[in-house]
């Protein structure tokens, strides 16, 4: 585990304790207002994280991965159908599309339904096998953007869905995307939102606090700086589309870190099959080079 005593992304050393729970703190920088967990795992520590099987079933998905990626899938492909409707309402309508962190492929399959040619990074080769089979052995990189074989322009349409909160170094992340996207090619980029009420409200309880994994929490004037240094003109920020689809034993199951009866009070929910939630602490962007 390594301490992380400085703002990565203003460089500050000035910090508040927000809370401590167990070995973790976050903490929030008090020149910019980045907020980030430490310790953190380190490159190969969080490598391993994703690697293994039981990250994508997780027996404890309220603290670390999923309940069931792979069982959720008609719901992903809700969700990126939903998503991408509005955030590529103004374009582009195909061309070539690269999804960072594609996991088992939802959103690269959705996008090809709309007409791309598409391509996908994957850290985890376990994950990614799944996206190999409906898509091609070709289709997926196994590693990071900063490794993947991709030339300077490449891309008419880059997507990163709950990516940038999980990588050490988020700057080198969103350069080497700019790099990637041709002249006048869009980045769609959605993170959770650590200002929003619904977070203010849950505080520590938030669900999105997850320490073996989100590394940071940005807020909109954060994630807009980040997206500006790295040399991005942010177009559009939304709360409004970022909303998934989840099934009712989600809810149930999420609801533990609000109150831990909770779960057993709302297990009937578990019979739903699906619903759409969004509570507004999600953030949708869109931006382009500058």
């Amino acid at each position: 585990m390594v301490d992380v005593g400085a703002c990565r992304l203003c460089g500050g050393v000035r910090w508040t304790l927000r809370f401590r729970e167990g070995i973790h703190e976050v903490r929030r920088c008090e020149d910019c207002g980045l907020v980030w967990v430490s310790p953190r795992r380190d490159e190969a520590g969080l490598q391993a994280l994703y690697s293994g099987e039981d990250y994508w079933r997780s027996d404890s998905p309220k603290e670390c991965g999923y309940a069931d990626y792979r069982g959720d899938e008609e719901r992903y492909l809700e969700t990126f159908r939903l998503r991408l409707d509005r955030a590529l309402r103004d374009g582009p309508r195909g061309g070539r599309a690269l999804d960072v962190g594609c996991a088992a492929g939802y959103c690269l399959r959705v996008l090809a339904e709309r007409g791309f040619a598409v391509k996908g990074v994957e850290l985890s080769p376990v994950i990614a096998r799944e996206a190999q089979a409906h898509l091609g052995q070709d289709a997926v990189h196994v590693g990071t953007l900063e490794t993947s074989p991709h030339a300077p322009g490449s891309f008419d349409l880059i997507t990163l869905w709950d990516v940038v909160e999980h990588v050490i170094d988020p700057h080198a992340l969103l350069r080497r995307a700019r790099e990637l996207l041709a002249p006048g090619g869009l980045l769609v980029l959605e993170t959770q939102d650590v200002e929003s009420p619904f977070a203010r409200i849950l505080r520590r309880r938030w669900h999105h606090y997850k320490h073996s994994e989100h590394l940071y929490h940005f807020a909109p004037a954060t994630i807009r700086r980040l997206l500006t240094d790295s040399g991005f003109r942010v177009e559009a920020l939304t709360h409004r589309y970022a909303g998934k689809h989840v099934s009712g034993a989600f809810v149930a199951e999420r609801s533990g870190r609000v109150h831990p009866a909770l779960p057993r009070v709302l297990g009937p929910l578990g019979r739903l099959g699906g619903v759409y939630v969004n509570v507004f602490d999600e953030m949708l962007l869109l931006a382009r080079a500058a």
